[in-house]
């Protein structure tokens, strides 16, 4: 199997054009429309880590996230980022919901990302209206949030969500910067899930950042799963037609930038697509509504 970085450079066509950069919400901040997800270096070898960040830098990748819940990702990538450091958008997650566990957790992240600051900040998979409560209730890790901002140790503060009602929530209860949210076709079109969320976040003005662009469908918890990196059926590499439109549809509900499945194989995928994405039309939209309606989505309101 082809290591990142030789995938990278597999795809560094002189015919692509260059990866395109989207303003992120009211920060001022300008992100490539691609973002490298850290759980692409998990289990690399360094030096092919160190490879595939720079490839990836020279193909205009400006957007780096990571989360401590991706193996030894953070380990990798904090010496392959180092020289692009300042030149780059580094998002970080916490899963900690408590003040102790978040504070622990973020100069863990700083220590092993080499940094003494992070772009973005991230509470890190909500999901139940629990995880908002505890997150802002009494020593809870939004304390950690709002001081790690004060402190200098953050610019910007944001959340990832897997819940509807949690996004909401989390919206109501404070000015976040960004949102880092699923936006798929089958389950936008099929499932009914996003539009609402987007819509909120668009009119708070906040910075749109998708997940699950070129997801396929659900996998059943019992069932054989093809990737280690991903807990769904990504769309197949070789249907290059129903990615395109995917990805283009993710790219057009307002969004600054997606990081696509963890899996190697598909970011260079995601790469070629972006660099030359139109705009998403009427007729293919209804073509996913029509795809959207044999698969099971990764999330549903209906």
């Amino acid at each position: 199997m082809l290591t990142l970085s030789a995938l990278l450079n597999c795809s560094s066509s002189s015919s692509l054009q260059p990866l395109p950069k989207r303003t992120l919400g009211a920060t001022g901040e300008s992100l490539s429309v691609i973002g490298f997800g850290g759980i692409l270096v998990m289990n690399e070898e360094q030096t092919s880590a160190n490879n595939a960040v720079a490839q990836a830098f020279a193909r205009g990748i400006n957007y780096y996230d990571v989360a401590p819940s991706y193996g030894n990702a953070q380990e990798k990538l904090g010496p392959a980022l180092k020289p692009w450091r300042n030149r780059s958008f580094l998002a970080c997650k916490t899963g900690e919901r408590s003040k102790e566990g978040a504070e622990k957790e973020l100069h863990e992240s700083l220590a092993m990302m080499q940094t003494d600051h992070f772009d973005l900040y991230q509470l890190h998979a909500l999901t139940t209206i629990q995880d908002v409560e505890t997150a802002f209730g009494p020593n809870g890790a939004m304390e950690v949030f709002v001081k790690a901002k004060q402190d200098g140790k953050v610019r910007f503060l944001g959340f990832s969500a897997h819940s509807e009602q949690a996004a909401l929530l989390a919206m109501e209860k404070f000015a976040f910067d960004t949102i880092l949210f699923p936006i798929n076709f089958a389950a936008w079109l099929k499932g009914n899930f996003g539009p609402t969320v987007i819509a909120q976040a668009r009119e708070k003005g906040m910075g749109i950042l998708a997940l699950k662009g070129l997801a396929h469908s659900s996998i059943a918890q019992d069932a054989h799963k093809p990737f280690k990196k991903c807990w769904y059926n990504p769309i197949p590499v070789d249907d290059k037609k129903l990615a395109d439109l995917a990805l283009r549809f993710t790219l057009a509900q307002g969004v600054t930038a997606a990081i696509p499945p963890g899996e190697q194989m598909f970011f260079p995928l995601a790469l070629e697509i972006a660099a030359n994405a139109a705009p998403v039309t009427k007729a293919e939209i209804e073509l996913l509504r029509q795809t959207a309606a044999g698969l099971e989505p990764l999330f549903t309101n209906v």
